[in-house]
């Protein structure tokens, strides 16, 4: 639970820096590192590099034991990180983009470049992926590698698609439809199928405690469980007619919230995470784990409008996904802020209320969480990296870098 003690560790080792600012706490980053390769098992963990957006972070995590590899969001990042890496001990890191790409200049760097195409591994879940492929480079083009996304959602009627839990990704469901596509992807001159891939979002997306809401709870949990014992089935099932047509050097299931059950699938060898490198709200309502919250932002306080009210400079980072108040940064530091249900976060300023606001006085700084891990590193240019109690290290993000994949 956050503290005074905390609140005044954070305010010194970073008085002489201007707020708006966001830290990295590298001990609570490196404990949660520990905790997710506890989670796995003995499966590598590929990490998420959406879900962290600051190559100093990603370094750090892949000389790590018990991580290996990145799944990069977009084919350009990719390519940026390979090149990057390239001549250093990262050199060798493969690369999964883990959604299709149409991106034809991309695809002709990857074509050209031997040594990212050795490394690179793209998303296909239809011909059509392949036939753009073709139109991107020409059907003599150089053998790209391939993985195929399976849909791992949950379909609890008879397995048809008019009950459908879990995300909207590939149309592949079936093993017959695995093994189909592999065999079109097998018999396509200038591809690789390398790889076979599944995001179970409804169990690794979905916190199993919602606070407050225990029969909610028990659903969830009860849905999740029942997901997963469907999934192992039919993943085996597909991973085995994958195999009738070439061998595969990697099966990619899970997320930071479904590592457990995930490793728990003998067909799966690799789990992806990310989120839980970071600990954002998104996974304070997991009954099996709780990630510490590693990466902070302060805000100034700029108004004091009212006794019990201050008012911060900026801070509307408003997370993806279906817009609701668990979307919102949440104040952290000092304990016993909320925002204000008529005004929430804004772009240039967010009110904070409660018993604390009472002694803030203009120019103090609130600590905030905010809900989903990496998006916060499109709103900050760096990380200042913060050990013990002193900043030993300021690092770009992906935006400090001047790059935007998304």
């Amino acid at each position: 639970m956050p503290d005074e003690t905390s609140r005044a560790r954070l305010d010194a080792a970073t008085k002489q820096l201007e707020a708006p600012l966001a830290v990295v706490d590298l001990d609570a980053f490196d404990r949660n590192a520990e905790d997710l390769v506890r989670r796995a098992g003995g499966r590598p963990i590929r990490v998420a590099s959406k879900s962290v957006r600051c190559r100093y972070l990603l370094e750090r995590v892949l000389r790590r034991d018990g991580f290996a590899g990145v799944m990069a969001y977009s084919l350009p990042e990719a390519l940026w990180l390979a090149g990057r890496w390239a001549g250093t001990d990262l050199a060798r890191v493969d690369i999964l983009v883990a959604y299709p790409t149409v991106d034809h200049t991309a695809l002709c760097r990857l074509a050209a470049d031997d040594h990212a195409r050795g490394l690179v591994t793209i998303m296909v879940d239809s011909a059509a992926h392949l036939d753009l492929v073709d139109a991107a480079l020409g059907a003599d083009h150089p053998e790209i590698r391939v993985c195929l996304e399976l849909d791992v959602s949950w379909r609890p009627v008879f397995g048809r698609d008019i009950a459908h839990v879990g995300t909207r990704r590939s149309p592949v469901f079936s093993p017959a439809q695995v093994r189909d596509l592999a065999t079109t992807i097998h018999d396509r001159p200038g591809f690789r199928l390398v790889g076979l891939m599944g995001y179970e979002g409804q169990i690794a997306g979905l916190g199993d405690r919602p606070t407050g809401k225990p029969l909610l709870g028990a659903v969830l949990r009860w849905m999740q469980g029942h997901s997963a014992q469907e999934l192992a089935v039919r993943r085996t099932a597909a991973v085995r007619e994958v195999g009738k047509v070439g061998e595969l050097e990697f099966v990619n299931g899970g997320g930071t919230g479904s590592i457990e059950t995930t490793a728990l699938d003998p067909s799966v060898t690799e789990v992806a995470a990310g989120s839980g490198l970071i600990g954002p709200t998104l996974f304070d309502n997991y009954q099996r784990f709780t990630p510490a919250p590693a990466v902070l932002f302060a805000l100034p306080v700029v108004r004091k409008p009212r006794r019990r009210t201050a008012t911060l400079f900026s801070g509307g980072f408003i997370a993806s996904g279906i817009p609701g108040k668990d979307r919102s940064p949440t104040p952290y530091l000092p304990a016993g802020l909320s925002l204000i249900g008529t005004e929430g976060a804004g772009e240039v300023q967010t009110p904070v209320n409660g018993r604390a606001a009472k002694d803030l006085r203009v120019g103090d700084r609130v600590w905030l969480r905010h809900t989903k891990a990496g998006e916060l590193a499109e709103r900050f240019t760096e990380y200042h990296v913060l050990s013990g109690d002193r900043v030993v290290e300021t690092v770009p993000t992906y935006r400090g870098e001047g790059q935007c994949f998304y």
